[in-house]
């Protein structure tokens, strides 16, 4: 069994505070030290449960956060931006499951560092009138390549939003919400020790069952929520994206593929404005 491993770092152990996830201080060092440390124990664990070869994707920010120096030596990396299938950059090889580490909850709720993509543009997503995280969004891609979500991680939140959509899959709760940037979290070292021994369970449950596919009916409408009214204004130069009102616009894709791809391109069109 063949794995893809996308690695976001808001979900990890003792993160708490945007200042640790932004590169040029002390505190995020820490964290991407710890965020490879969490694949790692994933990594042992998917090997530990049978595992053939791993690939694990950076998905976070520049995904250029993982230390390939410290990563385990049997997995490959993927790393830099820009990326067609961005945080599922790899699954379109030859991969059976996606495992989700350091994860979090969609944007307006209550977790850690919630947001859907990039908190400065947008505010909520819908696609086919679901609303939708990174998780679910990707989750989808990765269905629509036929290859299931069999794991998780981050806080409560983030797995009572997600477990619903990949019901078969195993998660591991590594921080409780108390706020946006307040809870209480694992040990470092608690945390890995409990994601290797969920990620082993996982992949031993896979590769014993079918596990189902989550998948977006196609044609797919993405409805969106934007910060503020000039995003929507810079947005609406794509033909294809149609304003709604003066915070919400929409598109039609033919694809899940489609949508991450123009949300992408928009991701990189806001910063025009920061």
């Amino acid at each position: 069994m063949n794995i893809l491993i996308s690695v976001d770092i808001e979900g990890i152990a003792g993160v708490f505070h945007p200042e640790q996830t932004r590169p040029g201080n002390g505190e995020y060092e820490r964290a991407r030290r710890q965020m490879t440390e969490e694949a790692n124990a994933v990594i042992r664990g998917a090997l530990a449960g049978g595992a053939g070869n791993i690939v694990v994707n950076d998905s976070h920010g520049s995904f250029r956060n993982l230390l390939p120096d410290l990563l385990h030596p049997d997995a490959r990396v993927v790393l830099g931006k820009p990326r067609v299938l961005g945080m599922m950059g790899g699954v379109a090889g030859d991969v059976d499951a996606v495992m989700m580490v350091g994860y979090h909850s969609r944007s307006q709720t209550g977790g850690i560092l919630a947001h859907t993509i990039n908190s400065f543009a947008f505010s909520r997503v819908w696609l086919n009138g679901a609303e939708l995280g990174e998780a679910g969004i990707y989750g989808a891609l990765a269905g629509e390549y036929g290859v299931p979500v069999i794991f998780g991680s981050g806080d409560d939140v983030f797995i009572k939003e997600t477990a619903p959509l990949f019901p078969h899959a195993h998660f591991a709760e590594i921080k409780k919400a108390h706020g946006a940037n307040s809870g209480d979290s694992l040990s470092p070292q608690q945390a890995c020790t409990l994601l290797e021994e969920v990620a082993q369970e996982a992949v031993q449950a896979a590769r014993a069952t079918q596990m189902p596919k989550y998948r977006i009916e196609v044609p797919v409408t993405c409805r969106l929520q934007v910060q503020t009214p000039a995003l929507t204004d810079l947005f609406c130069q794509l033909p294809i994206v149609e304003r709604v009102d003066a915070v919400t616009l929409k598109f039609d894709a033919p694809s899940v593929e489609f949508v991450v791809r123009v949300l992408n391109s928009l991701s990189a069109m806001s910063f025009m404005l920061r």
